[in-house]
């Protein structure tokens, strides 16, 4: 096992903290420091898992404290909301029909109607009598001439 400096161990447990595999921690780390670090070595440092169960106080509030202000940055991302991505298809979309390429347009639409049709939340979404409308847009979809 490596011996690791406080500075290492706070990159490790920051990197996980923002959902960095421990694969790409250990990369970072080699890349960063020069300390070949093993994958098992860097899972220590995340209390979310079993072999970071007896993290030290201070390197759990600190993994803790990383992943909600990396949470809530997130959240100020352009790409992150839906209005933005909507927007953007929107654009590209247009310049696309412009382009006379129909078969884009057509995955864009696609894409949007996936984006506002909760494809990519962990809920189904039901219509009146319980049907599905997501499935209901992909097969419209699914219909429209290419």
């Amino acid at each position: 096992m490596a011996t690791l400096s406080e500075a290492a161990k706070r990159f490790i447990v920051q990197a996980l903290a923002c959902y960095d595999t421990p694969t790409q921690v250990a990369e970072a780390v080699k890349e960063e420091f020069g300390i070949d670090v093993p994958r098992n070595q860097v899972g220590r440092y995340d209390p979310t898992k079993a072999s970071g169960h007896d993290l030290p106080k201070k390197w759990r509030t600190l993994f803790e404290d990383t992943r909600k202000r990396f949470r809530e940055e997130t959240a100020e991302i352009p790409i992150a909301q839906r209005a933005y991505r909507l927007r953007k298809m929107g654009q590209i979309a247009a310049r696309a029909e412009q382009m006379r390429n129909l078969p884009l347009v057509l995955q864009i639409l696609e894409q949007a109607a996936k984006e506002t049709g909760d494809a990519y939340v962990n809920h189904k979404t039901s219509g009146s009598g319980g049907s599905e409308v997501a499935q209901a847009l992909t097969d419209l979809i699914d219909k429209l001439p290419s």
